[in-house]
């Protein structure tokens, strides 16, 4: 057992030595991870917007859409610049910038709504920042609403004020806001964000350190076999993956605590619940990132074959669009990645309090994804090392 740990220990330091002799490594391991979460909460730091400026394209031109409109430019959210004659008049508007989005009133909108029928108006944003979309999106339902519930009391008619009141809302409700005070879209968005900046940077710069070795045909069990070290691809693995996940507990408090702190997103969770959590996932994701990672036969492969993941990561995570409303294959093949239940699970933790037995269906499935990741490491490095690494084989010949 002695012997099992110091050769782990010796794989470990000498990771960490590569870790920092090499730039790219140390951008993608603290620059990246140190930047990204400013830049992230920087960009939606003011939460919500106001006055987003639109333009109306009324096809029913009518007192109904005429009514509609005024409703809507007398919201908080949105100012109604004026009225288009059709949609590329408006869309030539998005792209002067003179304008951030483009509300729709079909021709019928006032004749099904005389003749009780459902109608509906169309929302377009600009989508450089999502907050156009929430705001006008949030201002036409509370005044489709409203103008829906002026209409039931026009058309029931003739009641005192108490029954028209009634007939307004049938049952009395409150909008009350539990874990996001501000109903900010930084709050709900960039703690998912966070976690998965951990991740990706792992995945990046383990992939950029393989690629390395590739491009310069540096193979580790080799040299450490040639220096006397009887290291195989099981402690080469463990020693390598204590080694990133241990530099990752440090950067894990800087994306983790001092950015919510910094940028006062909702943070109400216990720190020691919150540090239990994560040590199934970063050592979850150390080996899934050590996984793919053997797929880069060049150092700059990293960047162009997982890169652009983030944005699927990210939507298939259940955050950005709602778990219920996501098909069944695509949340089987979303919880094979680590990055899924440790968002959900720091969420809860963080954001709504949970304590770990809260949380238990994602902390075991990160331990079962640390397990099975740990395999699948071990055996794409044998792999590794049995079909591009020249002077082992050599070694295995003259044994």
């Amino acid at each position: 057992m002695k012997k099992l740990l110091l050769d782990i220990y010796y794989v470990w330091i000498n990771e960490l030595k590569l870790v920092f002799r090499d730039e790219a490594v140390i951008l993608l391991f603290f620059v990246v991870p140190f930047a990204y979460p400013i830049v992230y909460s920087f960009i939606y730091d003011n939460e919500t917007v106001h006055n987003v400026k639109v333009v109306v394209v009324d096809d029913s031109n009518s007192s109904l859409s005429r009514e509609f409109k005024r409703r809507v430019d007398a919201t908080a959210d949105v100012q109604v610049i004026g009225t288009a004659s059709n949609m590329e008049e408006a869309r030539e508007a998005l792209r002067r910038k003179e304008a951030y989005g483009i509300m729709y009133i079909p021709h019928d909108f006032s004749k099904k709504i005389n003749t009780q029928q459902q109608t509906s108006v169309s929302v377009y944003a600009d989508m450089s920042s999502l907050l156009f979309y929430k705001a006008m999106l949030l201002s036409a339902t509370e005044v489709s609403l409203d103008m829906g519930a002026d209409i039931r009391v026009a058309e029931t008619g003739g009641g005192s004020q108490e029954q028209d009141a009634t007939t307004r809302q049938t049952v009395e409700s409150q909008w009350v806001t539990l874990y996001n005070t501000q109903n900010g879209f930084a709050s709900f968005l960039v703690p998912a964000i966070l976690v998965l900046i951990i991740q990706q940077t792992l995945l990046l710069g383990i992939a950029t350190i393989i690629g390395t070795h590739n491009d310069k045909k540096r193979f580790t069990i080799a040299s450490h076999t040639a220096e006397g070290k009887n290291v195989g691809a099981v402690k080469l693995t463990i020693g390598k993956a204590f080694c990133y996940s241990s530099l990752y507990m440090l950067i894990s408090v800087w994306v983790l605590r001092v950015i919510p702190y910094i940028f006062k997103f909702p943070q109400i969770g216990d720190p020691f619940t919150i540090a239990a959590f994560l040590m199934p996932f970063l050592l979850a994701a150390t080996f899934f990132s050590m996984t793919l990672s053997y797929f880069c036969s060049q150092r700059e492969f990293g960047m162009m074959l997982f890169v652009f993941t983030s944005v699927v990561f990210i939507f298939i995570s259940g955050i950005s669009w709602p778990w219920t409303a996501i098909p069944a294959p695509i949340k089987a093949i979303a919880y094979i990645i680590p990055s899924t239940p440790g968002i959900h699970g720091f969420i809860k933790i963080n954001t709504m309090g949970a304590t770990l037995p809260d949380v238990w269906p994602e902390y075991l499935t990160l331990w079962i994804h640390a397990g099975v990741y740990c395999i699948t490491a071990i055996l794409m490095y044998k792999w590794w090392i049995q079909n591009y690494d020249p002077e082992y084989k050599g070694m295995l010949r003259k044994n």
